[in-house]
């Protein structure tokens, strides 16, 4: 199972008012592990970028003039993600700019379907509580220290680690599957695997010396030791 942990960095909070993507990162995980393949970009947001937005990501028109815009990386953008699910704290804010920026260059948009919110997952969990990315970091004593401002790759590196936790910690392929994830051990004929007794059963590695010492030692345990029930 593929997906892809995402975030981007923006001039605003609105692209129908005509803010951009200035930066996207994101990161590849499979079977809920980190790969180390990653998809960083800044792009030019042919705008200039607002102070309020300079303040929380740093990014200046300066740094981003000579970048790619959106157009020249959309294709390398769509191909990383292909079809994976997408892992986003605040989903609805991240996709509305991707889509908005693929729409404009008549592109496919992302279906909303594809998205995991981190910060559904976390309302819903901890109910009352702050559900930011440094709250969660907190929570589950996450090292955020590097986090001074805003950096999408920084961020989707980060979110990747809460999100094991949030879904149930470090190793959760432990949990149970859930009978859509036994699709996964079909058969070619479609058949669920199941495990069941050896068609024979193992030789044994008990050596005879051993299983005479094991006999004696059982004779000295009473009339009816509980042993003898089981052999």
């Amino acid at each position: 199972m593929r997906e892809i942990v995402l975030d981007t960095e923006t001039t605003g909070f609105d692209p129908e008012s005509g803010d951009r993507l200035v930066e996207i990162g994101a990161v590849e995980l499979i079977r809920h592990m980190p790969t180390g393949e990653q998809y960083h970009q800044y792009i030019n947001p042919q705008r200039s970028v607002p102070e309020e937005a300079i303040q929380v990501h740093g990014l200046k028109d300066d740094f981003l003039r000579d970048k790619p815009v959106f157009k020249q990386v959309a294709q390398d953008f769509l191909d990383f993600i292909g079809d994976s699910k997408l892992v986003i704290h605040n989903a609805a804010f991240d996709m509305k700019f991707l889509n908005a920026e693929l729409r404009w260059l008549d592109m496919p948009q992302i279906d909303y379907s594809r998205a995991i919110d981190t910060l559904d997952i976390a309302r819903k969990k901890f109910p009352g509580s702050p559900a930011s990315l440094d709250a969660l970091c907190r929570r589950y004593g996450i090292d955020n220290s590097a986090r001074t401002l805003h950096g999408a790759l920084l961020d989707s590196e980060i979110l990747a680690e809460v999100y094991l936790e949030l879904i149930g910690g470090r190793q959760p392929d432990l949990v149970l599957a859930s009978a859509s994830d036994q699709s996964a051990n079909n058969d070619a004929n479609g058949d669920v695997w199941r495990p069941g007794p050896r068609p024979a059963s193992l030789p044994s590695r008990v050596t005879s010396e051993e299983s005479e010492a094991h006999a004696e030692f059982v004779t000295k345990l009473g009339k009816n030791p509980l042993w003898s029930r089981f052999n």
